[in-house]
């Protein structure tokens, strides 16, 4: 049985969730999907120019796992690009937190619960969590 994944930590969520190739309908297009920690590791890497050491404290997660998700981010870009298909970006199994820290968000039940000051605040989704505690107890 795999490892489950680890939740990443990306900033914002993106203000456009679909690229196509112009003058085709998307009806007429195969697509691919790119998740939102996949784009967050794409702009610290790529956009921000981050070494993966570092882009990887800010997701949250490895250097190593940092390197693999956003290879795998890279190769589904440059399969949109060269085959004509659209890309849809979303999902993926990430929290989301405020330029400032301030908030945390879950990608899976859209939860959102606030940062407490005092180290206290859980970095898995309190909503997920009761539920697979509840799945446990059965």
């Amino acid at each position: 049985m795999p490892r489950p994944t680890k939740t990443r930590t990306v900033v914002s969520e993106p203000d456009v969730c679909y690229f196509k190739p112009r003058g085709v309908p998307l009806r007429m297009l195969r697509e691919v999907g790119l998740t939102v920690d996949e784009l967050e590791a794409l702009m610290l890497a790529d956009l921000q120019g981050l070494p993966h050491e570092e882009a990887g404290r800010h997701m949250n997660i490895s250097r190593a796992t940092f390197g693999r998700v956003v290879r795998k981010a890279r190769k589904t870009v440059a399969d949109a690009l060269v085959n004509g298909m659209a890309i849809r970006i979303e999902g993926g199994n990430y929290l989301r937190t405020g330029p400032d820290g301030a908030v945390l968000f879950c990608g899976k039940c859209r939860q959102e619960w606030p940062v407490v000051s005092s180290g206290g605040t859980p970095h898995e989704c309190p909503m997920c969590k009761k539920e697979e505690d509840k799945k446990a107890e059965k």
